[in-house]
């Protein structure tokens, strides 16, 4: 990279802090992909991650360039052990080297605080890692439990709302049943060892399919009427809160209120094709912009109204190699070259969105959304991500 673009990051960093103080999105996490070939390096994106006031990364893998880079940076790091790992991850040794390998090497410098196991396993195309993801949950965490990091290092695995059942009302929130025998000891191994749920929500695809029914407001955190839990009398008013309480449900059905539950992806696509429905820029920029800000508030949601949960935004940068449909490729919230892929300034302080139990503003009242979970469109990385007018 040239000294013109280091220059041009470097002004775009002053910029964003005045948009987003850091001291103010402590729950703010941004997942960091890097399917692309055109990416500033690592060094240069520390420089963004602290603009937007994100404290956390999540990484898809334990790359030695990215952790290196942000080596006694105070962000702390989820990294990830892709789907093609978990076979080889049944030999504890194997699971010991890989700690070895790519953990021990960065600490402490580089604040690694969690390790993800694959990605959305459960509800993969290949059924056969399914029970595989157990087996190397505990052989990973063995491995920490020997070089005495269990204490500092969560093991976990993401999953997509398609292993929900049922997701609407958000109180009758249930886990598929083909999936309880697999999801029941992941749950338990993750409230044994006081390790986070991870879930990838994303309202944008119960829009896109679904336009007619679910209403663009209730998606994005617009002023809306808002809509009654039939099963508790809760009101929502946007809909990433009514997946999040459909998972809390789901738990608290398995006797598991204890486990933290986290966002681990979420994001709007600021393009798409043309039948990709709502994927546009404007859209992108309520979607996260809201999101940002009513995380910077510490709302809670109807069901958890005192909860402080961590959302990782997804996705960083715009990353051009990715597969499937355009969408796929425009959910960064930057450019590759490090420019706002739109104004992430909040505007207006006041209005509907944010998940409160209270009335919403709005004339007329959305027909029921239709929580569709998003089908897993890849074996290992989700694909999609971003964000601010608003609330």
């Amino acid at each position: 990279m040239d000294h013109h673009v280091t220059t041009h990051l470097l002004h775009i960093s002053v910029v964003l802090l005045l948009f987003f103080p850091t001291n103010t999105l402590s729950s703010i996490g941004i997942n960091y992909g890097r399917i692309a070939d055109n990416l500033p390096s690592p060094d240069k994106a520390i420089r963004l991650v602290k603009a937007i006031g994100a404290k956390k990364v999540k990484l898809y893998d334990a790359n030695p360039d990215v952790l290196k880079a942000f080596a006694n940076s105070g962000v702390s790091f989820t990294v990830g052990i892709g789907n093609e790992y978990l076979t080889t991850l049944q030999d504890p040794t194997a699971a010991e080297t890989w700690v070895e390998c790519n953990v021990k090497p960065y600490l402490p410098a580089t604040k690694i605080t969690s390790i993800a196991i694959g990605n959305e396993v459960l509800t993969s195309n290949d059924t056969s890692l399914s029970g595989c993801l157990l087996p190397a949950m505990q052989n990973i965490h063995a491995a920490l439990v020997k070089f005495n990091l269990d204490q500092k290092i969560t093991v976990t695995t993401a999953h997509s709302l398609s292993v929900l059942e049922t997701s609407y009302p958000p109180s009758a929130g249930t886990f598929r049943q083909d999936l309880t025998g697999k999801m029941s000891p992941v749950i338990d191994f993750l409230a044994k060892t006081c390790s986070p749920f991870l879930i990838n929500a994303y309202p944008f695809f119960a829009y896109e399919r679904n336009s007619n029914d679910v209403s663009l407001e209730f998606v994005l955190f617009q002023p809306n009427a808002g809509v009654v839990d039939s099963g508790n009398k809760l009101k929502y008013d946007n809909m990433l809160f009514a997946q999040m309480d459909a998972v809390y449900a789901a738990l608290c059905k398995l006797g598991h209120k204890d486990v933290n539950i986290q966002i681990s992806e979420t994001g709007w696509p600021s393009k798409g094709d043309d039948n990709e429905t709502g994927a546009s820029l404007e859209n992108a920029k309520k979607y996260n912009g809201c999101l940002l800000k009513i995380v910077k508030q510490k709302k809670g949601t109807p069901a958890m109204p005192d909860y402080e949960f961590d959302i990782f935004v997804f996705v960083l940068f715009n990353e051009n190699l990715k597969p499937g449909p355009t969408s796929e490729r425009n959910y960064g919230l930057f450019k590759h070259d490090g420019t706002p892929a739109y104004d992430l300034g909040f505007v207006g302080s006041s209005g509907g969105g944010g998940g409160g139990s209270g009335g919403g503003n709005g004339s007329r009242t959305p027909s029921p959304p239709l929580m569709f979970p998003p089908e897993n469109p890849s074996g290992g990385y989700m694909p999609i991500s971003s964000s601010a007018v608003c609330c």
